[in-house]
């Protein structure tokens, strides 16, 4: 939860905690990591990245797309960020010690590796099924997460 000035306290679902429970050092208990692990998995996680917002939430847009104001919108209101995947399998690890399971989170984007161009992965999907791949083509700090998670998880 933010609580920030003139809005107040903001309970909305975004991917950000996940962040808490990823990093070498976690500020939460045990149960408060895998209570943010689970929710992500179940209201936020695609084939494609995390959700940048709960689909539940009034202002979920599940499709990336329109002009430039349309799509700058739709960024933080539900579109799926495949960097995000990187994070959530080392916290998803973290919490249940599974590798194998943990690495079938980022599988998904070692097989989109060849579709766009050799070596690259895209920039975001849409939050809705089929969760159509949108965005950049060739996106370096979603090829960077993934790779990363991917080598640590290898190295654990």
């Amino acid at each position: 939860m933010i609580d920030s000035p003139g809005i107040g306290a903001d309970v909305t679902l975004r991917p950000n905690q996940i962040f808490a429970v990823s990093l070498p050092k976690s500020p939460l208990t045990a149960g408060q990591q895998k209570s943010v692990v689970d929710i992500c998995a179940q209201r936020l996680l695609t084939p494609h990245g995390l959700r940048s917002l709960d689909p539940q939430h009034p202002a979920y847009q599940g499709h990336y797309g329109g002009g430039p104001a349309q799509r700058d919108g739709a960024y933080h209101q539900g579109t799926a960020w495949g960097w995000l995947l990187g994070p959530f399998a080392l916290a998803h690890f973290r919490v249940y010690g599974d590798r194998n399971l943990a690495l079938s989170f980022v599988e998904p984007l070692g097989k989109q590796i060849h579709a766009h161009g050799l070596g690259t992965l895209s920039e975001l999907a849409d939050g809705d099924a089929p969760f159509t791949l949108r965005g950049c083509i060739a996106q370096a700090w979603t090829v960077a997460e993934v790779l990363r998670a991917w080598h640590v998880l290898q190295l654990r």
